[in-house]
């Protein structure tokens, strides 16, 4: 629980709620029915594990904040709580109500312990790959998707180890609830074309196909776009990405609408598959981008804006 002040108001409620959901408290030592609520919300924020934060704020020692909410949501009367998202006051409710109605109003705005949880292993996942730990890495991902299946970065995260370990068809099996998306989202859309370069370099009757195969051909016309990207596929599939990203920028450079687009597209997707997540880095700074993905973007513009 957190005492809402003048000085704290930005940094504990505001930026606080950036990361945490927030409900404020407003009271008054005078207030009979604050004093019934306020052990009421205590419990909850326990029972709760750290899916909310607790403020409160007295409205006769910070008259400023209590008045200006109040006339926000149109309340004349306390105990008055407010809901606190992503930096702004979203939702509120009035009075000493039962704590199973205070549940209702919290499961509207909270997150489920599912997805704090899934959250979380998703966090380790990434220490652990950091640490080396491939293995522990995607247990705790398949465990992130298997607790929350909305959690669409860490079914991302998971897809992409899997891909890179060569354990192609659980990869397809964690994938599969994507396909019944109308519209794949970018990076989803990026394992697709990876997925799809594997099937391609691995046909279901027939040997391996191999990036030499198709070197005679473009030697013998080098606008033999779709020999071009039959190599680029192979080489995705293998993870050569930046010689893939190179057969792709000669067949841009050539015709940079060539096939509805299918070679820009494809470059970009091996953009979002080899991009390494961000690093956390100081509030107002930014992220280094990584050097491969930034001289590759680089590329494509040029060729594209050209």
């Amino acid at each position: 629980m957190i005492d809402i002040t003048l000085e704290n108001f930005q940094s504990e409620l505001v930026d606080g709620s950036l990361t945490t959901p927030v409900l404020l408290d407003i009271w008054a030592e005078w207030c009979g029915p604050c004093k019934q609520l306020g052990p009421v919300l205590e419990n909850l924020e326990t029972e709760y594990a750290g899916r909310f934060t607790l403020a409160k704020l007295d409205a006769d020692k910070v008259p400023q904040i209590s008045q200006q909410l109040s006339q926000m949501f149109g309340v004349r009367s306390i105990p008055f709580c407010v809901m606190f998202k992503d930096g702004q006051p979203v939702d509120g409710f009035v009075g000493a109500i039962p704590a199973a109605e205070i549940r209702t109003f919290l499961d509207k705005h909270v997150p489920a312990a599912e997805q704090l949880e899934a959250a979380a292993e998703e966090e380790a996942a990434h220490e652990a790959l950091a640490e080396g730990d491939t293995l522990g890495a995607l247990e705790k991902l398949q465990h992130a998707v298997a607790t929350d299946p909305a959690n669409d970065d860490a079914r991302f995260d998971c897809v992409k180890l899997l891909l890179q370990e060569g354990r192609t068809d659980e990869a397809k099996v964690v994938f599969a609830p994507v396909i019944t998306q109308t519209t794949l989202v970018r990076r989803f859309d990026a394992l697709q074309r990876w997925m799809n370069a594997i099937d391609f370099a691995a046909p279901p009757a027939g040997e391996l196909r191999q990036a030499a195969e198709f070197e005679g051909k473009i030697a013998a016309n080098k606008r033999d776009f779709d020999a071009r990207f039959g190599r680029a596929q192979v080489l995705m599939a293998e993870q050569r990405w930046t010689e893939a990203m190179d057969e792709l920028l000669d067949i841009l450079m050539r015709d940079k609408a060539w096939s509805d687009d299918l070679a820009r597209k494809t470059y970009i997707a091996i953009l979002d598959i080899i991009e390494p997540p961000k690093v956390k880095v100081a509030d107002g700074q930014i992220p280094p981008d990584d050097p491969t993905v930034a001289t590759y973007r680089r590329r494509l513009s040029s060729v594209v804006l050209s």
